[in-house]
């Protein structure tokens, strides 16, 4: 009887009947097992159960997190609508066609949620209904009795089959009536049915030797399905002695890939008459299955049971054959013999291998154990023959382990890098306990997702890039070889130039780069003279999160170019300049010395003297490298009293620059002491107002200065003793004490030094010592190059040549010569 409830269609979670033990641990993965049942051949859409609320899941997140039903069969029967949860018919349920007689019904499904990763079992229990009639294998029976056959002789009927189980398959026979047989109904090992007609009154063919019956089938549903055989009795003549079997049950094993002709068994009977009664004949019985003619075969003369077909020991693990015997009599009266035949099981079902889900790409700093693969292994074979174990290549930072009973979890084991192996495609083989062992190889493609854990790279930290000056604006001068091993959106690299030091505004005054390629260009022409060197800091920065940067240094060497002609120093150019030659000079004499200076630096600043123009080109020599002036033979009074000389002045650079210089030299009677002495009438006069108004100042100075310093150092000496003293009136126990904090004196703000010495002073409360400090020198500039130059003269000349730049534009300006001690 099936149950109210199920007839009306209704199916509740309330029929939830059985959980599952946990066999596992399997990560973000449940074992419960929720259990449904329902009747076959529900329409489509028929809502089985709430899945939702019995797996005590989120509906709302159902959507998002891709719930899906997985099972082993081709054809998908059951789906789960994500807005309510409900799980529903969505394919024809034949119970017979997809469980056969089995008496239970269950399909198994795998319910798989994602995000994060959750399996669940689900067991639907197909019930069976009423759908089908009983049906005999033939139209029509007939039964050749002998009337000597004796009252409670039993003769096996045709059996009818009903593909429905339970109550609903065959549950009796009935027969119509008659004088001389009643109906017994048995029941096999398996629980089903079948009738034998039992002989109550002895025939007697010369008054009945025909009769008809009508045999009729019942199952047990409501209302019950039936069939009919007629059956059609013929009555024969005696044959007293009917075959009998040596035994009445025989038991046999052969394997299930045993070849066609394999040998089963032998049933033998016996029949005491002789002659034709004596002579027995082989046959099935009327009781077997349908299938048992097609799998095995019967020797009808000699009872020898052999293979036919295929045996399959997943369809059938135990086969009830029905053997009867009979004789070559008149009237033949047959017997009958059952044979159990078992089907052992060999290794002939290799496993099968369902990836149910795949959790891919996968970031590479997964944590060790995440779950990336759900691998349902199955083997038809039973025993050993059906223990299936899964492996992957050793040396892969994966591993397999089992978590429910045929299911594998694919892990990582070991930390990603999707810089050395950005994918992977696993060969997952699956392998039975059975000899010889057979095995199945799947392939699961499992693809690693960037992060940014890698800062950009150059080939080397720091650049050194030299730059003719005067280059061009804007012209590339250096290209950053950077990369990173990231993907692509993480590895896209911003370039920004950054300044070193204190000094600011060296970037956007005078160089720039490109944020995308890394070239850097100058915004300005570069002056070797004016700055010989940059040091900049590129940063380079990727476009991942967080943002990694690396930081090179870039130091810009300006090298120098011929682009500075050389400049005169002495004589001054736009001042008049008289030198004294007295013509009683002899050759050798040294008149003045031309000194120039050139900006430029090495070789472009070697200088070369030369004479350009003069009067008398054999009268005066000028030093090639020297630039002195010196009278190459005497003077003769054929020479003029007024020579103006021109100086050429060459650079050593590539083009050669050069500049002149005009000096003019007067051939005097006098000598030169007298003309030094009184050079104009009044000249001598002046001078010494000036001489005593510096010597007065300077004096000044002096007094005060030394005053000032005098006071200070009394001041300091006052303020010593009195410290040493408080310190000397202090207990002994004090005196060695950790020292205390240092107290620093600025001697330079302080007044006490001059400021080219930086006098730093540290005070303890038991040292009096000081520790001196000298200022850096400063750097070098085309300034103080020059009065370097001027001091590598001789240092009269040197004097000289600062009196000659503080004399006031277009005064004639007599000097001693610091050569001789004429005047000129």
């Amino acid at each position: 009887m099936v149950p109210e409830a199920w007839r009306g269609g209704l199916v509740s979670t309330g029929r939830v009947v059985g959980v599952l033990l946990l066999l596992g641990a399997l990560h973000k993965a449940s074992a419960a097992v929720i259990r449904y049942e329902i009747l076959e051949e529900r329409e489509k859409g028929f809502v089985v159960g709430n899945v939702v609320r019995d797996l005590d899941l989120d509906l709302g997140s159902l959507s998002a997190r891709r719930l899906q039903v997985v099972s082993g069969a081709s054809r998908r029967f059951f789906e789960v609508n994500w807005e309510t949860g409900e799980m529903f018919v969505n394919d024809r349920l034949d119970r017979e066609e997809l469980c056969g007689t089995l008496p239970s019904c269950t399909i198994t499904l795998e319910l798989v949620v994602e995000r994060p990763l959750e399996l669940f079992s689900a067991e639907v229990v197909i019930q069976d209904i009423n759908d089908n009639n009983p049906f005999f294998p033939t139209r029509e029976m007939k039964l050749e009795i002998s009337e000597a056959v004796a009252p409670g002789t039993r003769f096996p009927l045709e059996s009818a089959h009903d593909p429905d189980v339970g109550s609903n398959s065959l549950q009796t026979y009935e027969l119509s009536r008659n004088e001389y047989f009643a109906l017994r109904v048995q029941t096999r090992e398996d629980s089903t049915k079948y009738a034998e007609l039992v002989l109550e009154r002895a025939l007697d063919r010369e008054r009945e030797p025909d009769l008809q019956l009508l045999l009729t089938a019942l199952d047990g549903g409501t209302p019950a399905r039936s069939a009919s055989l007629p059956i059609r009795i013929v009555v024969l003549d005696a044959n007293d002695n009917a075959p009998t079997f040596n035994q009445s049950l025989y038991r046999a094993r052969v394997l299930e890939d045993a070849p066609p002709g394999t040998l089963v068994v032998q049933v033998r009977a016996t029949d005491l008459d002789e002659g034709p009664n004596g002579e027995i004949i082989y046959s099935f019985g009327s009781h077997n299955r349908a299938g048992v003619r097609e799998l095995f075969s019967l020797d009808l003369v000699t009872g020898v049971l052999t293979v036919k077909g295929r045996l399959d020991f997943e369809d059938a693990k135990l086969h009830e054959i029905y053997i009867q015997a009979k004789d070559k009599g008149a009237n033949p009266e047959g017997a009958h013999c059952k044979v159990l035949v078992e089907v052992v099981d060999v290794n002939d079902n290799a496993p099968e291998i369902t990836v149910t889900s795949v959790y891919s790409p996968v970031p590479e700093d997964a944590p060790l154990g995440t779950v990336i693969a759900l691998l349902s292994v199955t083997d038809l074979d039973a025993g050993e023959n059906g223990l299936v174990t899964c492996e992957i290549p050793p040396g892969l930072p994966f591993s397999l382990t089992s978590s429910l009973k045929n299911y594998f979890t694919l892990k990582t084991s070991a930390a990603l890098d999707r810089e050395t192996v950005p994918e992977y495609n696993l060969s997952i083989t699956a392998r039975d306990a059975g000899t010889p062992s057979l095995s199945a190889l799947t392939t699961v493609r499992v693809q690693v997702s960037d992060i940014n854990d890698n800062p950009p790279q150059s080939s080397q930290s720091s650049y050194n890039v030299y730059v003719e000056e005067n280059n061009l604006p804007g012209v590339p001068i250096l290209n950053l070889s950077v990369w990173d091993p990231d993907a692509p959106q993480n590895a896209r690299l911003s370039f920004f130039l950054l300044e070193q030091g204190a000094e600011i505004g060296l970037v956007g005054r005078y160089f720039t780069i490109n944020r995308d390629s890394g070239v850097v260009s100058s915004l300005v022409p570069l002056d070797h003279e004016d700055r010989r060197e940059f040091e900049l800091t590129a940063h380079i920065s990727d476009g991942g999160t967080p943002v990694l940067a690396t930081n090179i240094s870039v130091n810009v060497f300006v090298t120098d170019r011929n682009d500075n002609a050389p400049q005169v120093l002495y004589p001054r150019p736009g001042q008049s300049s008289v030198e004294m030659l007295p013509r009683s000079t002899a050759a050798g004499y040294l008149v003045t010395r031309v000194v120039g200076w050139d900006p430029d630096a090495g070789h472009n600043a070697w200088l070369s003297y030369s004479l350009l123009g003069a009067p008398n080109q054999s009268l005066f020599a000028v030093g090639l490298h020297t630039g002195q002036i010196t009278t190459a033979r005497p003077v003769q009074d054929t020479d003029s009293p007024r020579q103006t000389l021109t100086v050429l002045i060459r650079d050593n650079g590539e083009p050669s620059l050069s500049t002149t210089a005009t000096l003019t030299v007067s051939v005097t009677e006098e000598s030169p002491e007298a003309l030094a002495e009184f050079p104009a009438g009044s000249a001598p006069r002046e001078q010494n107002k000036n001489l005593t108004f510096y010597l007065l100042l300077s004096l000044i100075l002096v007094s005060v200065g030394f005053a000032v310093t005098v006071l200070g150092v009394i001041i300091f000496k006052v303020y010593k003793w009195k410290q040493s003293r408080d310190l000397y009136r202090a207990p002994v126990s004090s005196l060695y004490r950790t020292p205390g904090p240092s107290l620093h004196a600025d001697a330079v703000r302080g007044g006490l030094m001059a400021p080219h010495l930086y006098h730093q002073v540290y005070l303890t409360t038991d040292s009096r010592r000081s520790d001196p400090l000298l200022r850096k020198p400063g750097a070098a500039s085309p300034l103080a190059s020059r009065q370097n130059t001027l001091r590598s003269l001789d240092p009269v000349f040197y004097r000289q040549v600062l009196g000659a730049e503080s004399s006031p534009p277009g005064q004639v300006r007599v000097s001693k010569s610091p050569w001789n001690d004429n005047v000129f």
